[in-house]
């Protein structure tokens, strides 16, 4: 089940992206550190009805976020659709004892559906210039590679943008 996120659930939701920034690191990638994602963007994420989990059983595996806003660094862009009735997609995160079923897969289509019924004209994101993994994810569903931005708190290494219209 995909539902928004409570408040009181940021302990398990930190605990899942902090299982998840450990198995990336595992592998090489140093995506997310102890400054991204935190507790206050969870808890902003929430404030504004954006943070949604899977949840299997009781147990919280996956996070997204879906926002029509968007970030300072997306803003030099060229972007295929204009700026305005646009969505964004941050932080999806399942955890890596559910990674591989599907679960990912799941989150997006709920997220390109709910975009789709609201009449965005565009979903946008960006994912690791050093996940190919995530790249390929992202490219297999249609969104186009477009240019890079970056995220000092999180990495020296560029995030590649991607977008797909709808």
């Amino acid at each position: 089940m995909i539902r928004r996120a409570k408040i009181k659930e940021i302990p398990k939701i930190l605990s899942l992206t902090r299982a998840c920034a450990l198995h990336m690191s595992e592998n090489g990638i140093e995506q997310w550190n102890e400054h991204y994602p935190s507790a206050e963007v969870f808890a902003k994420d929430i404030d504004r009805g954006e943070l949604y989990v899977f949840v299997q059983s009781t147990e919280i595996i996956g996070t997204i976020v879906i926002t029509s806003l968007m970030d300072k660094e997306y803003e030099a862009v060229k972007w295929l659709t204009p700026n305005k009735n646009n969505v964004y997609i941050h932080r999806l995160a399942i955890h890596p004892d559910f990674q591989g079923r599907g679960h990912a897969q799941q989150l997006m289509a709920f997220a390109e559906d709910a975009a789709r019924k609201k009449h965005y004209n565009s979903i946008r994101l960006d994912t690791f210039s050093q996940n190919s993994r995530n790249q390929k994810f992202y490219e297999v569903r249609g969104y186009s590679k477009l240019e890079d931005v970056y995220f000092p708190m999180q990495s020296e290494f560029p995030f590649h943008c991607y977008e797909l219209v709808l």
